[in-house]
């Protein structure tokens, strides 16, 4: 049976680690959520080491500057795994080849070609338009409020050709304050159901959550074998990828299933029981908000 708290000091002190999203949890693709902010600077302050996993496509360096003009301050995390940086890495591994179609906003998106240090002997990645390419490297829509549907036709070229598409996030949908916004997993989804093969590197698949661990395992009075929470609002990323990976999980029902859940500042226990009977997914604990 989930568990609804009130806020996470209820249950912060069973744990060393959180890992949080960040939209949905910390803010709203517009500004941060303050009660959040606060939650994560408390946990630091008695210790607990936060680790942002997001499913952004940006490196965790324009992750961090994008949320600190949002209002989210420095010492509210301790360390940023983004879906970007896992997916630029299998880039410039050449998981998709070096001629590659992009999908994005630009110069929005841009950063995701910056060079990685981290890979020796890097593929030389060239963007190319799609009757050249050997891969589709896909950080999102070209517009995030059209239908997905708009792009089945270049789709069905690309999976003719046998062309895979990386995909930089796997999010399906954000709320960028009351406006939704398709993401990159959404054009995933579709290309996978018209046949064609599209890689994934966020939530909730493991390599975020790998990168996620060694960002933690690089930060200083980090027990051995530390317990760590996850904490999300997306029930098919957040709160499957971390159950995945046998964390116990903060389920934030006030984001994508707040209209689901009746969230009104906190959840309908019967709305939420049967939200989560539907997806088949028990979690220990859920709160509204973050806070």
């Amino acid at each position: 049976m989930t568990r609804i708290i009130d806020s996470f000091a209820d249950i912060s002190g069973q744990y060393d680690v959180a890992f949080v999203d960040l939209w949905g949890c910390m803010h709203n693709g517009i500004a941060a959520f303050p009660e959040a902010v606060a939650a994560m600077q408390g946990f630091r302050a008695k210790g607990g080491k936060v680790v942002l996993v997001t499913n952004s496509p940006r490196p965790w360096d324009s992750v961090a500057r994008q949320i600190h003009d949002m209002g989210v301050p420095e010492d509210a995390w301790d360390a940023i795994a983004t879906s970007g940086d896992s997916a630029r890495a299998a880039m410039f591994r050449g998981a998709v080849g070096a001629k590659v179609w992009f999908m994005g906003e630009s110069p929005r998106d841009d950063d995701f070609f910056k060079p990685l240090k981290i890979i020796g002997n890097p593929v030389d990645i060239q963007k190319v338009p799609l009757d050249q390419a050997e891969g589709i490297v896909c950080c999102g829509p070209f517009d995030p409020l059209a239908d997905v549907d708009v792009n089945r036709s270049q789709f069905l070229y690309a999976k003719q050709k046998g062309l895979k598409l990386l995909c930089a996030n796997p999010d399906i949908v954000v709320d960028r304050g009351e406006v939704r916004e398709w993401c990159a997993g959404a054009l995933a989804q579709l290309y996978t159901e018209m046949g064609g093969e599209s890689l994934y590197f966020g939530k909730p698949h493991p390599p975020i959550y790998d990168l996620a661990r060694r960002r933690l395992s690089a930060l200083t009075d980090v027990p051995s074998d530390p317990r760590i929470i996850a904490i999300g609002d997306g029930i098919g990323t957040d709160v499957s990828g971390g159950l995945q990976e046998d964390l116990d999980v903060l389920f934030i029902t006030g984001g994508l299933a707040a209209e689901e859940t009746k969230t009104n500042g906190q959840p309908d226990p019967a709305a939420l029981d049967g939200f989560l009977t539907r997806h088949e997914i028990s979690v220990p604990y859920a709160i509204g908000y973050l806070r």
